[in-house]
């Protein structure tokens, strides 16, 4: 079954490669209608649309799924019900494959709950307590941006059709253009995880490390990005795109201090997927949709080939994520060592890897804004800090002490999964350059100071210095003490996000469910209803019972009663 699914998707792959080319060199566009029902009036239209944006999408899903099934066939080869969770995964993919291919907003909440709804089903998959509660948060979160293109398909009710793309231009001129831009932005925000609803992120790595690599790099949370991008026309002169820019700012922000405080590898990785999203929000507010989709297919490369590598490394832990415990990797694992190596350092935007091209040439356009001071500032710590978490990060596995050696299970590196890593690794490599030269017909040329120009490198060797720092810190280090345990404690929970979102949110409504759990349900409707009645019938079929025993005194009894009603009605 593993087998099959790689074969089907790599030469799926292949066509979307040799069709996005071809598209992209023509300026070409296929609009196709396929009409499944006519019904009197009514007509039901499946819509696709192909152009290069949903071809080239679509290579990365399927080059990615493609190398994750292939992994999973050994990751995931002690597993009982392996045939159950590949057709997960495929699913999985044919919901985003839906959702990137369809103009029409139907067709996109057809794939859009698909993916909250089977990624649910995955982040469970492992059914204990832990799993159910980060499903829960994560199916729950994404059903507000479910309602919101709900009604989305509500208002798109007076333009006569749901096929969006044909309106985009007119809703412009609208006046109730605002409308439908501020629920689609609330929709991305949601699936893509920007504040407030961080929280589901970090919890969805619950679900099974192939799952994750897929989850954070090509398809759930890139669906937001991937939306906005299609309404870009929208996207223009609003204060909320204003906001978004800030959310998204300081969504990056806050994941990429929270990295550098957490100690769970899968988490980590998982902040700084939070962090890109923020990066790829905050520079589609500001107008630049081409660079947004461009960062997100390089960054989908090196994310999915980082969570792999994660993979490997907790599988030769005996299943142990935090860092703390490991150390000296790369003498035992060098190539799993090699290709996490070169993913961290195309995250952080090393010169010529995947990362570089599109985060340099997001934080020139950024220095080209207008924007204030602040947006500035968010950008560029942000990039010093993907910098500063990735060589912690690499500290802590590479080169640090060899810390609980007797528990690593130190077999050799499994070639099924580094032939389908070693496919990554190539494309984490390439993609960057080859974007480039494919998707801008002209060149960005930046002409900025010196200074301007070299501030990328100035915050990336700071990040640096302050990774190495932060990694020899003992336990007796600055940031352990008492005095300053509510800053690190606020820092290290994402500002309290995952607490606003499960108990904050849900003590009043659990409250006000328990009481009139106890008031209505196991009170007075329960004495006048179910439990009442149930009481009543069973005492009087109990009177009935002993009646119909053929007792002597009941008998006797009975006739004396009868007796005494005739000899009543006789005399009345």
């Amino acid at each position: 079954m593993c087998f099959i699914s790689f074969f089907f998707l790599f030469f799926f792959m292949l066509i979307d490669f040799f069709g996005g080319i071809y598209f992209i060199m023509n300026n070409m566009m296929i609009f196709l209608e396929w009409e499944v029902i006519s019904s009197n009036s009514v007509n039901i239209v499946m819509s696709i649309l192909l152009d290069w944006m949903s071809l080239f999408f679509m290579m990365f899903v399927c080059l990615i799924s493609s190398s994750v099934i292939y992994y999973s066939s050994s990751y995931m080869s002690s597993e009982l019900n392996l045939f159950r969770f590949i057709i997960l995964v495929l699913l999985f993919v044919f919901s985003m494959i839906l959702l990137i291919i369809s103009p029409n907003i139907i067709s996109i909440l057809l794939g859009w709950d698909g993916l909250g709804l089977i990624s649910y089903c995955l982040v469970i998959y492992y059914q204990n307590i832990k799993s159910y509660n980060a499903g829960m948060l994560t199916a729950l979160s994404n059903r507000i941006g479910d309602v919101m293109i709900l009604l989305v398909i509500c208002w798109m009710l007076n333009y006569g059709s749901w096929n969006y793309i044909f309106y985009l231009e007119f809703m412009q001129s609208d006046y109730c253009m605002n409308y439908i831009s501020v629920m689609i932005i609330i929709a991305a925000m949601t699936k893509s995880a920007q504040i407030p609803f961080s929280s589901w992120l970090p919890a969805a790595m619950a679900a099974p490390t192939p799952v994750s690599a897929l989850v954070h790099s090509s398809t759930l949370v890139t669906a937001g990005v991937y939306l906005l991008i299609r309404f870009n026309l929208l996207l223009v002169n609003m204060f909320f795109l204003k906001i978004l820019l800030l959310l998204s700012g300081l969504t990056m922000f806050m994941a990429g201090i929270s990295a550098n405080y957490e100690f769970d590898l899968k988490k980590i990785i998982a902040l700084s997927t939070l962090s890109q999203l923020g990066l790829m929000m905050s520079i589609l507010s500001m107008g630049f949709y081409d660079l947004a989709f461009y960062h997100l297919l390089t960054h989908a490369m090196f994310k999915a080939l980082l969570f792999m590598c994660a993979g490997m490394i907790i599988h030769m832990m005996n299943d142990n994520q935090d860092i703390r415990m490991m150390g000296g990797m790369s003498l035992y694992i060098p190539l799993t060592s090699l290709c996490l190596n070169i993913s961290n350092l195309a995250l952080c935007g090393i010169p010529f890897l995947a990362g570089f091209y599109s985060k340099d040439l997001i934080l020139e356009v950024v220095s080209m804004s207008n924007l204030n001071f602040l947006v500035f500032l968010l950008y560029y710590v942000s990039t010093g800090l993907t910098m500063f978490y990735t060589i912690r990060l690499l500290m802590y596995l590479m080169i640090e002490d060899y810390n609980l050696i007797s528990i690593y299970n130190l077999f050799e590196e499994d070639y099924i999964m580094l032939k389908s890593m070693f496919i990554l690794l190539m494309m984490s490599l390439i993609s960057g350059s080859y974007l480039s030269w494919l998707m801008f017909s002209y060149p960005y040329m930046i002409y900025l100071p010196f200074n301007m120009k070299m501030m990328v490198i100035y915050v990336m060797m700071l990040g640096v210095m302050m990774g190495i720092l932060i990694s020899k810190m003992k336990i007796y280090s600055l940031n352990k003490f008492l005095s300053t345990y509510n800053l690190s404690f606020f820092l290290t929970y994402m500002w309290f996000m995952p607490n606003l979102s499960t108990y904050g949110m849900n003590y009043y409504f659990l409250n006000l469910g328990n009481k009139m759990l106890m008031k209505f349900d196991m009170g007075w409707s329960e004495l006048y209803s179910g439990q009442g009645m149930f009481n009543i019938l069973k005492y009087y079929s109990f009177v009935n019972y002993i009646y119909q025993m053929n007792n002597f005194k009941i008998y006797l009894y009975s006739f004396i009663l009868w007796m005494m009603i005739y000899i009543f009605m006789l005399f009345l």
